[in-house]
Order: C-alpha cells, then sequence, then structure tokens
C-alpha cells in the first residue's frame, strides 16, 4: 500500500471516529432542556466575544492567503471577520437562544375514533454534516441552530477558512464543556484533502443528513455522490421583474438593493427584465442609480440603446450571462415584451431561489406568483430579503432550493424530522 493510500484510510478512520463521536453526542443532546440548550448557545456567543480578537488573527492568516492565491475580492469579504461581524455572529446565537424550541412542537394530533390518541411530534435529526465554502460564519450559524434542535454538527469548512474555523470551533467546544454540554456537539471533520468531503458524505448509518452550502460544483458534488440523505442548497442567480405597472421609485430602489447592497451573496439579483412599456421611464433613473454604484450591465440589443445614452459600464449579454451567479457588480439586464415573456425567461435561467417583481397590479402579481417555480417571490421587496434572519428564524442554515423535507430558508424546524407518538389503553387491532 503506498503512503498516499495509507493517508486515504487514515483520513477515512478518523472520519468516521469523529463521526460516532457526534452520534454519542446526539444521544445526549435529544434529552436537553430548552433551558439547557440556551444556557449552551448564550456561553457560546459570551466566548466567542471575549476571544474576538483571537478570532480576527486567526482569520486573518486565512484573508491573507486567499489574497496572495488570487482569489476575488468578494469571496474574500465572504471570508473575512472583524470584531463587528464576530459580534454579530455571537448575537445570531443570542436570538437562536430566544427562539422557541421545535423539539416536543405537536405538528398535528387527533384522537381516532377508536379512542388511540395520535400525536405527530418534531424530534432531531440526529448528525448533521456540513460541507461549505469559505464563509466561517456558517461555521457557527450551523452550530448553534443544530445545538437548539438538538443535533450534532459535523462542520467541513474549505480549506480556505481553516484557521478561522479551527479558532472558532475550539471557543465553542470550551464553551459547551463549560456549562456541561457534550463538546462533541460541535465538531470539524478532521482531513485536509477532499476525500474527508467523501467520506463524510458516505458515513451513512453514522451521519443522517449532508447539507451542502455553496459554489454550484460542490452542491453537484455531494448531491450526486453522497450516500447520506442530501439536503440541497442551491445558487442564487435571482430575477427582479419590472412590470408595466412598477411605481419606478420603489423599482430603482428595490433593483439597487438587490443588486448592489451586497454582492457576495445568494440572494443578490443578477438579471433584470423591465416591460418595454415602462421602459422609457423607468430606465433613465435606473441606470444612473446602476452606474453610481459601479455595476456594469450586460443585455441584449433593446437594452443596449438605453445604456449608451447613459453611459454605464455595458457588454453584450450571452446566454453564460443569463446564467451566471456573478458575485460583483455585474447584472444581466433584458427588456421583456410582457409578464409572460419574463416568466417563461426566468423559468428557463433561473436557478429557483428568488425572485421578485415590482408592480403596483395584483393581477400582475398574482400571475407572477403563480407562474414562477422557485423557493421565495418578492413581490415590491428586494430579493435581499430572502434570509433566515430577515425571516425571523434566527441564523439560518442554508436557503434550500429543493422540494422535498424544506424548501427556503432553514431555520430550526427543517432541522427536525417528526416521530408519530401513539397513545392507547390497552388497544389491539382486530
Amino acid at each position: 500500500m503506498t503512503a498516499q493510500a495509507d493517508q486515504a484510510t487514515d483520513e477515512r478512520a478518523a472520519v468516521r471516529e469523529t463521526a460516532q463521536r457526534a452520534r454519542v453526542a446526539a444521544v445526549a443532546l435529544r434529552t436537553l432542556t430548552r433551558d439547557e440548550k440556551d444556557a449552551a448557545l448564550v456561553a457560546m456567543a459570551d466566548a466567542l466575544d471575549a476571544s474576538a480578537a483571537r478570532i480576527v488573527t486567526a482569520n486573518a492568516a486565512d484573508v491573507d492567503r486567499a489574497r496572495e492565491s488570487g482569489t476575488s475580492e468578494a469571496i474574500v469579504d465572504r471570508l473575512t471577520l472583524t470584531p463587528p461581524r464576530i459580534a454579530a455572529i455571537a448575537q445570531a446565537l443570542r436570538d437562536v437562544a430566544s427562539l422557541p424550541d421545535p423539539v416536543g412542537e405537536v405538528v398535528r394530533g387527533y384522537t381516532l375514533p377508536n379512542g388511540l390518541q395520535v400525536r405527530q411530534t418534531r424530534v432531531p435529526l440526529g448528525v448533521v454534516g456540513m460541507i461549505y465554502e469559505a464563509r466561517p460564519n456558517v461555521t457557527v450559524d450551523a452550530a448553534g441552530l443544530c445545538l437548539k434542535s438538538g443535533n450534532a454538527a459535523l462542520l467541513r469548512g474549505s480549506s480556505s477558512a481553516a484557521s478561522s474555523n479551527a479558532a472558532l470551533v475550539e471557543v465553542m467546544r470550551s464553551a459547551l464543556a463549560e456549562v456541561g454540554v457534550p463538546a462533541d456537539a460541535v465538531q470539524l471533520v478532521p482531513g485536509e484533502t477532499h476525500d474527508s468531503v467523501t467520506h463524510l458524505m458516505t458515513a451513512r448509518g453514522l451521519v443522517d443528513v449532508v447539507i451542502p452550502r455553496g459554489g454550484a460544483g460542490l452542491i453537484r458534488n455531494v448531491v450526486e455522490n453522497s450516500t447520506v440523505p442530501v439536503i440541497e442548497t442551491g445558487v442564487g442567480n435571482c430575477h427582479v421583474y419590472i412590470d408595466r405597472d412598477a411605481d419606478i421609485d420603489k423599482a430603482v430602489a428595490i433593483l439597487l438593493n438587490s443588486k448592489a447592497q451586497r454582492v457576495s451573496v445568494c440572494n443578490a439579483a443578477e438579471t433584470v427584465l423591465v416591460h418595454r412599456d415602462i421602459a422609457d421611464a423607468f430606465l433613465p433613473r435606473a441606470l444612473e442609480a446602476l452606474k453610481d454604484a459601479g455595476v456594469t450591465i450586460h443585455g441584449d440589443s433593446r437594452f443596449a440603446l438605453h445604456a449608451t445614452g447613459a453611459q454605464i459600464g455595458f457588454e453584450e449579454v450571452t446566454d453564460d450571462d443569463w446564467a451566471a451567479e456573478y458575485y460583483s457588480l455585474d447584472i444581466a439586464a433584458g427588456i421583456v415584451d410582457s409578464i409572460d415573456d419574463a416568466l417563461e425567461h426566468i423559468r428557463h435561467w433561473s436557478s429557483g431561489h428568488t425572485e421578485a417583481i415590482v408592480s403596483d397590479s395584483q393581477s400582475a402579481i398574482q400571475h407572477f406568483i403563480a407562474g414562477v417555480d422557485s423557493a421565495a417571490v418578492m413581490v415590491n421587496a428586494s430579493t435581499r430579503f430572502t434570509d433566515g434572519g430577515e425571516f425571523g428564524f434566527g441564523a439560518e442554515i442554508g436557503i434550500s432550493t429543493q422540494k422535498l423535507h424544506a424548501r427556503g430558508p432553514m431555520g430550526l424546524a427543517e432541522l427536525t424530522t417528526t416521530t408519530f407518538v401513539v397513545t392507547g389503553d390497552g388497544h389491539i387491532r382486530t
């Protein structure tokens, strides 16, 4: 056996041993009270605040490596932790602590004619594997949401955030131990190669579910190769449709916020579609606002006529543009003849994440809602609101674009499954 094969064997064993420890911890987590879980979350938050300087130092090493390797500034932004960002991450844990405990919630309950009482109740999934890229805040969000919902978290972040993730997990594990909660409720998956990802997503029987969160390639790899059940999160090719009956002030503000408020996130808009009947009134103001924000337009031939006069950065749109999740100050743009043309375009190119309509016409709004097939639809609101925190879930584990188990921002309830509890009084079936 070669040294490389020996390393692969050792790495697989290490991942499985970590998963086994997580499974033991998950059993203990099932019996924790809400007060015990909330105290652990607050302890983790306090520890993060107290260790902010140490975490920033570890993160700076990751950021330096990223810049040296030519990583785009949008990805560097997602990677960077600052004292205010650490404070916000810690506060997110406190916010999760303040939320109702989903475990034990009765989804439905009833009594059968024969007297049997049936209750469907929420229970933890068990061991949740997270596979994600670049964003160390996911390390804390995932740990907190998993703990609150009674699950053990196995965290496999990317090598680009290795120093940050190690520091964050060490701080959180120490806090858990201090309040008597198993530290193995939160663990980093060992291994420095991509093989450790494979070992995690094929640890069927030890890991109950895997959630990938990152680029299209990562998600596709996990979905296609995992033997552990997967909750698929998706990339965000989000669209804003400006209807013929849109309020222009609202439309300009919503488009600008959707595209330019923060470009490195999956709920940023990547395409704008404008109804031809409002183009002449809307586009001069919209293009001026986008130009001031530094946005480059990738537009169709009809859009080009307006962009030329606005002196905004412009390129001819391609199929790659229509399909792109830019993570930059770029937006694909087109003028459509009808709302149905907009819907047809969205159905063809959308990743199923978020679509927005700006319109004062209720009939157009209802037609749009019925016509799109995405996890979230924004009506006269920015696509940037598709977020667990903005929806009131606290932090989110990810945004699911699939249709089974969970869809859209996933909070605490989406990290549970259900058990049917049937209570009788000596009942037997005849």
